[in-house]
């Protein structure tokens, strides 16, 4: 993938994860001259996955690396605090007992619980004194079509009830009409509204057509104040894929290196199996480095991974695949 951007300043100094990036001014400059040669982009990403290969105990390891980064979802119409509060029990054990006894594992938990702003009350009744984040969607999600004023009025109120991550929808329509100003305008709103919450930043990355929009979303989001750029809601017809998550990991590194501030990368959507919990791994560990393989700067948004994830587990403590219904599924 290539891309041709205007002179930078020399790089600014990283600053440690624990520092918050505060965002700055719309620069427009930043990303106005980049153009993303989409062949060469998905290229790259056909071949992380064929250029690094991990096997038995380092494929173990890469597995339970991808539970601790999980946020673990519920976000369906008939959700109740009771569903809310197994999906909590799961997050704090992840694994079956025999399963962490056979790695030699004490504990292990997800990267966090996401539900609803209804749901957050008891998602952090049930994770009390567990040292698990509750995050919560908010603005409309997934559309986001509604006004801005009640989208914030939302973050707050999953704030009051106790969401320590607020996950926040963009307007798709100032993406597709390049109105950055406007974009940049209501997420900076929405980090505010988000106070003490670290926000992510859903891109919805199927609905704004080109990996160029991607980009572009994702700096403007940065420099909005996003903690962390997603990719999807999960709800849109594509969701995350490598090409995708390759530009948007290339521009927090862009970011990174002018703004001296980490930010986060996840992914959400499409992700099924083991196999994509290691692939998007290797991605970033290719494109971003170590530091992103830890859940202050990654999370994987997909559920339905770590019910394979602990199968695949199992066979490597015991030599043999159990049955799907032996595992509780998220």
């Amino acid at each position: 993938m290539a891309s041709s951007t205007p002179a930078s300043p020399p790089a600014a100094e990283i600053r440690p994860n624990c520092v918050r990036n505060p965002g700055m001014a719309l620069q427009t400059d930043w990303f106005d001259a980049v153009a993303v040669n989409t062949p060469a982009a998905e290229r790259r990403a056909a071949t992380l996955t064929t250029r690094r290969t991990v096997k038995k105990d380092w494929q173990a390891a890469w597995l339970v690396n991808a539970v601790r980064c999980i946020d673990l979802t519920t976000l369906a119409g008939d959700d109740t605090p009771d569903r809310v509060r197994r999906l909590c029990a799961k997050a704090a054990r992840p694994l079956a007992d025999h399963i962490m006894a056979g790695l030699g594992l004490d504990r292990l938990t997800t990267g966090a619980v996401c539900v609803y702003p209804t749901m957050v009350a008891a998602a952090v009744q049930a994770l009390a004194g567990s040292g698990i984040p509750v995050a919560s969607v908010a603005t409309g999600f997934p559309a986001g079509l509604m006004p801005l004023p009640l989208r914030l009025a939302e973050i707050r109120y999953a704030v009051d009830q106790g969401a320590d991550e607020i996950d926040i929808v963009i307007s798709r329509a100032h993406v597709l009409d390049g109105n950055w100003q406007a974009l940049y305008d209501e997420v900076a709103a929405m980090r505010e509204a988000s106070g003490p919450a670290h926000m992510k930043a859903i891109l919805a990355t199927g609905d704004v057509r080109t990996l160029r929009n991607v980009y572009k979303a994702s700096m403007v989001a940065m420099q909005a104040g996003a903690d962390f750029i997603k990719t999807s809601t999960g709800k849109e017809g594509v969701n995350a894929t490598l090409p995708v998550s390759l530009v948007m990991v290339r521009a927090l590194r862009d970011y990174g290196m002018r703004a001296g501030y980490r930010i986060g990368f996840k992914p959400a959507g499409g992700m099924r199996t083991a196999k994509d919990a290691i692939a998007w791994q290797i991605l970033m560990k290719e494109e971003a480095g170590n530091d992103w393989l830890r859940p202050d700067l990654f999370r994987l948004g997909a559920s339905s991974m770590l019910g394979d994830i602990e199968r695949q587990l199992e066979h490597h403590v015991t030599g043999r695949y159990a049955a799907s219904h032996r595992h509780a599924l998220a």
